[in-house]
């Protein structure tokens, strides 16, 4: 039987092609897609993999060599440059006790005094900006550039200096290592499960595209199968056919997805998922995931072939003699209410204390919503008929009505992927807008953002917890930052030698022209403040700093804290300023805006995958829409054209095709803009929770842009439904009721 299903499926006319190959078009968009968000979580762990040498942690002095080798002295720290957009800089300085000593990975030996290496990237910078921007902040010139096999991306930016053993010796954080460590990275967890959630959110609109797609033209196909069945065929044998129809064209599909996959990876690898792009190496796939790919598409394929046929295993004339559809019940929305009840237990209960019970709670609750989203869309579909039949005021409206009480499966297919598009939207958004609107509030808004603050109390930034000790701020570099163009304010902190050791002293006056860092109280001329750029405290642009008994004088005789300057927000000014402060005082702390934190680039990250996540779904499910929409109208082409072939006046044919345009408009935009409602409001719920148990933050309103994302899917679904229109001016003819 399957030659004969080939057969059939490869020799049954020019329709037969052409549905075979739009089918397999569809399944190679979605299996290419899918292909690409497995690929990015292989890169990711890529990426983790090849920057773990930079968490080198070293080993104690009097800890033994390894035997041939040679130790060395070693210091991570992180800078920033860019302003307001900035990129995170890994710096590593390394100086040789021996010949023999460790060598990073991707440069050929260890930079001596006065020498460094830098990554592509960083190179470039290095030579497109001012000096006094950048370049200064390193001593010595470029011997070499890092390799890919030391970089995270090809935009990372990331330099290897050379100090003298003697100078990196006495710097508090520096550690001695004998070897290099190969361990994974710092990549954030959080941008794995991240990254998995999207995979999870483009696998149900890509499943619902792939269904979709191996559907097309069901009900010539039905027809086509009880004619056998009429001829003597049995029930399984018309099922084979069907299976090993859908599966040619799957498998077609899948294999053009492959090569879709491969061909378009390089450009691929330039999309910044995270907020970097990739190398295109990094965008493999392992042995598990192109056998799962390869074969689970056919399969489902298969199965919903065999699903489709049911009607035409009951009876020879099942097509002809359909029987109606149970109606969809309430318990449809029971699935919703679970997800969104686990969601609500761990609000009150509080999260799990571990990252994978975290991922375990949210992926569930999260994939119990969406499903129950798509098992409930039927109701709500339902719903939105009656609700058309009660308030129709014309023939088109009661047809719609009718048609969507009749068939309500197979009007929410054809909307199902852009519900699941916008319900994944509203939650990835509103998340995102939340936590950043949140962080802008507590870090001082854009005003935070200008302010570039220093830490000079505690010892390094790899000793945060070490004796403050403080240190005096040379005259000559408070000129040379006032001098700086667009910098305003320069303000010292110092030591407070009867608080607490985070606390610094500053002079109100000073600090009333940086409001975003707090205010003193009405009178007061000292104030103890609070305000780490590395620290877990905080920003607080409301806070009213206690009072201390002190003259603003005597704080010139203290030991200075920290240094704040406050910018126009330019990047040459902020950069500017902290290339000063940096060269003044080497090896502290590298001075940083409230945004440049590590949980500012994290949230880039995130909004960056959210907006990946957005532009991928929003075309899976345009493309599933328009495929289903067709796929109907090509589904009554045959009583048209038999309408034509007994006699039915043109004219009256035209003015029947035009109620048909409206009634097709009608049953796809009402199950459409009544499930879009209840997918937003659930996707707003769905993101409360989650903020509320996981962050302990409130929702905030999406922005405008959110609102632009939904109306413009409302009407880009509304105009894929029109332009299938004209199929219907080529559904009269004659030639369309041909015997098969």
């Amino acid at each position: 039987m399957i030659p004969l299903a080939l057969r059939l499926t490869l020799r049954s006319g020019r329709e037969a092609i052409i549905r075979l190959v739009l089918t397999a078009a569809a399944v190679a968009l979605g299996v290419a897609l899918l292909l690409a968000a497995l690929a990015a979580i292989s890169a990711l762990s890529a990426q983790s993999l090849r920057i773990g040498w930079l968490n080198n942690t070293g080993t104690p002095n009097s800890a033994p060599t390894a035997p041939g080798a040679d130790p060395e002295w070693w210091l991570t720290s992180y800078d920033q440059f860019g302003g307001q957009q900035g990129r995170e800089i890994n710096r590593v300085d390394v100086a040789a006790l021996g010949p023999h000593s460790p060598v990073p990975p991707g440069i050929p030996r260890l930079p001596g005094p006065g020498q460094y290496y830098a990554s592509p990237a960083m190179a470039a910078l290095l030579r497109s900006v001012p000096a006094g921007q950048l370049a200064d902040r390193y001593p010595g010139h470029q011997v070499g550039t890092i390799g890919p096999a030391a970089l995270q991306s090809p935009g990372s930016l990331v330099i290897v200096v050379g100090d003298a053993p003697a100078q990196l010796a006495r710097v508090p954080g520096a550690v001695r290592v004998t070897s290099i460590g190969t361990g994974p990275g710092d990549s954030p967890q959080a941008i794995v499960a991240v990254l998995g959630i999207v995979a999870l959110a483009l696998l149900f609109p890509v499943l619902v595209f792939i269904s979709t797609a191996t559907r097309l033209a069901a009900a010539r196909r039905e027809q086509r199968f009880a004619a056998m069945r009429l001829a003597g065929a049995t029930p399984r044998q018309v099922s084979l056919i069907a299976a090993v129809e859908a599966a040619a064209a799957a498998i077609a599909g899948t294999a053009a997805g492959f090569g879709l996959f491969f061909l378009l990876r390089a450009d691929l690898a330039k999309i910044p998922f995270t907020g970097q792009p990739f190398f295109p190496a990094d965008l493999s796939l392992s042995a598990l995931s192109i056998v799962v790919v390869a074969l689970s598409v056919p399969a489902a394929a298969a199965v919903i072939a065999h699903i489709a046929l049911q009607r035409v295993r009951i009876n020879p004339l099942g097509v002809a003699r359909r029987v109606r559809a149970r109606r969809p019940g309430a318990w449809r929305a029971l699935l919703v209410l679970a997800g969104i009840g686990e969601l609500a237990y761990f609000t009150a209960a509080g999260h799990p204390a571990s990252l994978n019970g975290q991922l375990l709670a949210y992926l569930g609750g999260g994939a119990l919503t969406v499903v129950g989203l798509v098992i409930a869309g039927l109701w709500l579909t339902i719903a939105g008929s009656a609700l058309l039949a009660r308030h129709a005021m014309s023939p088109a409206a009661l047809l719609a009505a009718r048609r969507l009480a009749a068939s309500p499966k197979v009007a929410f297919r054809s909307i199902s992927g852009m519900i699941l598009a916008v319900f994944v939207a509203t939650v990835t958004v509103t998340i995102i807008t939340s936590m950043t609107s949140s962080h802008a509030l507590q870090t001082g808004g854009a005003a935070g953002k200008d302010i570039l603050v220093t830490d000079l109390g505690s010892a390094s930034q790899q000793n945060p917890t070490g004796p403050p000790s403080g240190v005096t701020v040379p005259p000559s570099l408070a000129t040379r930052l006032r001098g700086v163009p667009g910098v305003s304010v320069v303000l010292v902190s110092h030591l407070d030698p009867f608080g607490t050791a985070d606390d610094s002293l500053v002079d109100c006056g000073q600090l009333a022209l940086l409001p975003a860092l707090g205010t003193c109280a009405p009178g007061a001329a000292v104030a103890a403040v609070d305000f780490q750029p590395h620290g877990a405290t905080a920003w607080a642009h409301h806070e009213v700093w206690p009072t201390v008994s002190m003259t603003a004088s005597r704080l010139g005789s203290l030991p200075a804290s920290g240094i704040a300057v406050g910018t126009d927000g330019s990047t040459a000014a902020i950069e500017t300023a902290r290339t000063l402060i940096e060269v003044a005082f080497p090896f502290q702390a590298a001075p940083a805006t409230v945004f440049e934190t590590q949980g500012e680039y994290l949230l880039s990250a995130w909004q960056q995958l959210a907006d990946v996540l957005i532009l991928a779904s929003l075309p899976i499910a345009g493309c599933s829409l328009a495929v289903s929409v067709a796929a109907g109208l090509t589904d009554r082409q045959r009583p048209f054209s038999l309408l034509r072939l007994t006699g039915t006046p043109v004219g009256l044919l035209r003015r029947v095709v035009g109620l048909l345009r409206r009634v097709v408009a009608l049953e796809s935009a009402v199950p459409l803009l009544a499930v879009t409602v209840v997918s937003v409001g659930l996707g707003l719920l769905v993101a409360e929770l989650f903020l509320n148990s996981q962050l302990g933050l409130n929702l905030l309103p999406p922005g405008p842009a959110y609102y632009g994302f939904v109306a413009g899917g409302l009407l880009l679904s509304l105009a894929i439904i029109a332009a299938t229109f004209p199929l219907l001016a080529r559904i009269t003819g004659p030639e369309a009721a041909r015997s098969e």
